[in-house]
């Protein structure tokens, strides 16, 4: 693989745009999804799906995003193999991305455009076919985008710059998902709107076309035939797949992987419960404690750049990984002891800032080296199978992510009654200190 020309500064920020504004989709979906069609009685929003479960653990919106991510499990590895073997002559990502946009935000939007403004079976099929055809729309934007990095970036420095920018645009996005309820109530306030539901769809048809935007700003900014020189794969899908799972190194890595995408995932379900329930706190508050943990987290960005010329990327990641599992552990004591509730979460979010700064960082620069390591050895270019993989792992996380948040909510979410608020941090906890065990078993790759 070799590039005709080093990407420019200003294109090396392009391109994270595009990464910021599939976070922005992604992660409004996180704030709000459940927050709007099974609101907690104090948010004064009415009930749209039904809470009953299914073997008294399963609950209806837990099931609808387990399916839809499962139908875009599937599609990932189509659209990996289909973008690794184009013969487009504008290049093998680019084109793919650009047609992936306008769908992206369309059915983004449609996930909170519920049919009936009440409990209805035709909000869940509404809601499953939405979701599905979202994750599938934004599915084949960012597998070549992501596929596009190791072409990108030949060196091991480059790799890494580029997965900070990236990192920051994924950080940045959550951000500004994260305003979505402050924005929805300056829409109600100055345009004395009474309807908070039509005021959340206001807000979310801001961030989606915001979200678009920066999607645009990447494959319009970047001549993929200028900067990426490969082949196309002639490797057969199912050959392809199975030499990327056989990689003990690629499977590893998933695991640090996944367990970031649950966290996060968690972490951005909850919050708006950590906040009203647990703490008793107003739901604008999410915003300033999001944007906190965004500043701290930059903060640690040069440092975690320092950090990895001077040691392994695999310590940085199981210490990251043993920091968020405490995180984690902070959550079941929200609202516990005698200090003050806002101390209380401020503490939480800063010190949860400090490995999802690593964890933003180090993976994406490893999977690159994985990447180039498999395409120099096997003589073939399958980025984009390896980063379906990858992503078919970040899409059960985030799904699980969401399911395990809304069924342990079955087992309280109420002031009073918040059981299962709690039980998320010490599931959290588990899955974060098992991720940074089997982490230690990884075997870095020290690219020339």
């Amino acid at each position: 693989m070799i590039n005709n020309s080093i990407l420019p500064f200003t294109k090396q920020i392009a391109y994270s745009f595009g990464m910021l504004g599939w976070s922005v989709m992604i992660n409004v979906i996180s704030v709000i999804l459940i927050y709007l069609y099974i609101p907690p009685s104090n948010s004064d929003l009415p009930i749209l799906i039904s809470q009953a479960t299914i073997f008294g653990i399963f609950n209806i919106i837990a099931i609808i995003a387990a399916s839809g991510r499962l139908v875009d499990a599937i599609y990932d590895p189509l659209i990996a193999q289909f973008s690794d073997k184009s013969n487009n002559k504008k290049g093998r990502r680019i084109p793919i991305m650009k047609i992936a946009i306008i769908p992206s935000m369309i059915f983004c939007f449609l996930i909170f455009y519920p049919l009936v403004p009440k409990e209805s079976s035709l909000n869940v099929i509404w809601l499953s076919l939405m979701l599905v055809l979202f994750y599938v729309s934004s599915t084949s934007f960012i597998i070549p985008y992501n596929a596009l990095l190791p072409e990108l970036a030949p060196t091991s420095e480059l790799k890494v710059r580029f997965t900070t920018l990236q990192s920051i645009g994924y950080v940045v996005g959550i951000g500004v998902s994260s305003n979505a309820f402050n924005i929805c109530d300056w829409i109600q306030e100055s345009y004395h709107i009474t309807n908070r539901i039509m005021a959340l769809q206001i807000t979310v048809f801001i961030l989606v076309l915001f979200a678009g935007l920066c999607m645009a700003i990447t494959v319009f900014s970047i001549d993929e035939k200028k900067y990426c020189k490969s082949k196309p794969s002639s490797v057969p899908l199912l050959s392809a797949l199975k030499q990327a799972f056989s990689n003990k190194s690629f499977l590893l890595f998933i695991t640090a992987d996944f367990s970031y995408y649950v966290a996060v995932t968690i972490i951005s379900s909850g919050l708006m419960y950590f906040l009203t329930v647990l703490l008793q706190l107003p739901e604008t508050l999410g915003n300033k404690l999001i944007i906190t943990m965004v500043l701290v987290s930059f903060l640690f960005y040069p440092i975690i750049n320092f950090m990895s010329k001077k040691i392994k990327k695999k310590v940085i990641i199981i210490i990251s990984q043993v920091i968020l599992s405490l995180v984690f552990l902070g959550v079941y004591f929200l609202g516990k002891g005698t200090i003050n509730p806002e101390i209380q979460i401020y503490l939480l979010i800063c010190f949860a800032a400090i490995p999802l700064a690593s964890l933003n960082i180090i993976p994406n620069a490893l999977l690159a080296e994985i990447i180039e390591k498999d395409s120099k050895e096997s003589g073939s270019n399958k980025e984009g199978i390896y980063f379906a993989v990858r992503y078919f792992f970040v899409k059960i996380a985030q799904t699980i992510g969401i399911a395990l948040f809304a069924m342990f909510l079955i087992y309280g979410k109420e002031i009073g009654n918040d059981a299962g608020i709690r039980y998320n941090g010490i599931m959290g906890f588990v899955l974060c200190l098992s991720a940074a065990l089997i982490f230690t078993r990884f075997k870095e790759i020290n690219p020339k």
